[in-house]
């Protein structure tokens, strides 16, 4: 085999980290998506207090990871990927956590046991390996941008909610018009950023982590609602 071949093989983006991240995640996503909590919500068999759960298990890890996208926006291995106006939940979860349960809803609500370790690592990673920090945010804002639309149309038929966005704010982006290219544009900026290879395989790792989190939360939902 000739180095030609090998040159050949890394310009065409096998090493590119949303490549990287899409072959390294595949399982733990197929397992995050086989969980019985996303599969009776895929099926509409999900009752209110127990979306009212899930919602408020994101109220508090996209907070989390917010403030840490906020704190590292200038950091080099993240600047490029910030994109509060485009991306950020915390404000529409907010609105969904007033419909849901009223005007004082902070007071009623706590962040959910599965959840709260999540919170945990992603302030960790936002102060102390800021570079990993790509793998939270692509984990929920690529999938949400995927799943967002199906989502939504399940939860508003499954519990009755108004067709004018009450209680599903969370999966309505309106600063992206077309989700399919802001995601090439969020996976080409990903590839730009100036990574070496171990620094890449890490983020892999911490991405597979984030499903981790993301399921232990599916699971605490499970049982709370069986």
């Amino acid at each position: 085999m000739g180095s030609s071949h090998h040159h050949h093989h890394h310009s065409s983006g096998m090493a590119d980290l949303s490549e990287l991240l899409k072959e390294g995640t595949k399982e733990a996503h197929d397992r995050a998506e086989n969980t019985q909590f996303v599969k009776d919500f895929l099926k509409g068999n999900i009752k209110k207090e127990l979306f009212k759960l899930a919602t408020t298990a994101l109220y508090f890890t996209y907070s989390a990871l917010e403030e840490e996208m906020e704190r590292n926006k200038d950091h080099p291995a993240f600047a490029p990927l910030y994109f509060p106006m485009e991306l950020h939940r915390k404000e529409a979860l907010t609105k969904d956590m007033e419909y849901f349960f009223g005007e004082n809803w902070e007071e009623q609500v706590q962040c959910p046991k599965a959840a709260q370790k999540y919170v945990e690592r992603i302030h960790y990673i936002g102060q102390n390996e800021p570079e990993l920090l790509v793998a939270h945010a692509y984990t929920r804002y690529m999938g949400d941008l995927s799943g967002g639309q199906v989502l939504k149309k399940v939860a508003q038929r499954a519990l009755k909610l108004p067709s004018t966005g009450e209680g599903t704010q969370f999966y309505l982006f309106e600063n992206v018009d077309n989700a399919q290219q802001f995601k090439q544009l969020y996976r080409a900026r990903m590839n730009a950023l100036d990574l070496n290879m171990k620094t890449k395989e890490r983020i892999v790792e911490e991405a597979n982590k984030a499903f981790e989190y993301n399921m232990q939360i599916f699971n605490e939902l499970d049982q709370a609602g069986s």
